[in-house]
């Protein structure tokens, strides 16, 4: 009997196999093929727990071959500082969706990272001005820095504001992007000011209290809304989407957690309000920006699709260089005694000369 192998990849394994140019051109085909009615639509199943929470997101694709993967993600905002743990924590499970055999268990953190930056690049490219050259990032951390390096394969980006409550975040995102653009930190008091000067802004934070208001926001920029990925967090004041083009990755996902979450709750903005899915401007069902002057937001809640195209990057590539363990799960009772045939003939030779 034939044993199916299932890789097994840590999170420098990914990092090492995954980039964010090949992964913005992964994830964008991943939105085209879900507009184009070429995939089954992914779930989400989320459960909150005391300090945090959790949730599942599962897709197929077809790709150079069909693929069903899971992930299940673990969410804890005050890991950092409390218990000197990552915010986000999780494995992705890969299964060939033909037969199910599970091909690869991999790390999450690093795919989580990287193909939500490089939705955030995918959405750039078709909604922000093609002329955009100041950005503000809100969230210096791992998401802003991937963000970062998204609009930068889109958008010839010459001064970015950096805020961050951490200041040690802002000094590590300056050291790193300090020669490609004029990186200016900025605190609290000073982020209604780089608003004003942005013809794009990222946010990418764990706040649970709106901070970026209407007034601050000039016409013609592009928002990327990120960090709202549960129901209680919320960056943007809800004002400022009722009077904004609206584009979502999932209209589903949006409304029961997103930004736009919090716009319906608060009867500033109807299912019918969202001008599109990303993966219909990609593929030209919608249009996307119409003028220089329409301020354009992207709620990005995540979407499992994505987790998938950015998966099969990582399995496929590890297998050609043969990165990563293996691991023999699921057998039958047949297929252990195949394994450790050799292994109990060893120990009964042992034991037959220990009492000889």
């Amino acid at each position: 009997m034939e044993l199916t192998e299932t890789l097994l990849l840590q999170r420098r394994d990914v990092a090492k196999l995954l980039n964010i140019q090949e992964c913005m051109e992964a994830v964008e085909q991943a939105f085209a093929l879900y507009a184009h009615g070429k995939t089954s639509p992914p779930k989400v199943l989320a459960v909150h727990a005391e300090n945090g929470g959790f949730h599942i997101k599962a897709g197929i694709l077809e790709l150079h071959r069909s693929y069903f993967v899971a992930k299940i993600n673990a969410n804890f905002p005050g890991n950092p500082k409390k218990n000197h743990l990552p915010t986000i924590q999780g494995v992705i499970v890969v299964c060939d969706a033909t037969d199910g055999r599970i091909l690869a268990l991999m790390d999450s953190i690093e795919i989580t990272i990287i193909r939500t930056g490089a939705a955030t690049g995918v959405a750039a490219k078709y909604l922000s001005s093609p002329n955009a050259t100041v950005a503000t990032i809100c969230g210096c951390g791992n998401q802003g820095r991937i963000s970062v390096k998204a609009l930068m394969m889109v958008r010839k980006l010459e001064k970015i504001f950096a805020y961050d409550i951490d200041q040690g975040q802002i000094e590590k995102f300056a050291k790193e992007f300090g020669q490609e653009a004029t990186v200016i930190p900025t605190l609290i008091n000073d982020l209604p000011d780089a608003l004003k000067q942005s013809q794009i802004v990222v946010t990418c934070t764990t706040s649970k209290k709106p901070f970026i208001q209407a007034k601050n926001i000039m016409p013609g920029t592009f928002i990327a809304a990120v960090g709202a990925d549960s129901e209680e967090k919320q960056e943007i004041f809800s004002d400022l989407l009722a009077s904004s083009k609206i584009v979502v990755d999932l209209v589903e996902q949006t409304a029961a957690f997103g930004e736009v979450h919090h716009a319906i709750r608060q009867n500033l903005l109807c299912i019918e309000g969202i001008h599109a899915e990303l993966g219909c401007i990609i593929t030209g069902k919608k249009r996307g920006r119409e003028s220089d002057n329409e301020i354009i937001i992207f709620d990005s809640t995540g979407m499992a699709l994505q987790d998938v195209a950015a998966a099969a990057i990582v399995y496929e590539k590890a297998l050609k260089a043969r990165i990563g363990q293996t691991l023999i799960l699921g057998q039958q009772e047949s297929d252990y005694a195949v394994l450790n045939k050799r292994e109990k003939h060893i120990q009964a030779l042992m034991l037959w000369a220990h009492f000889k």
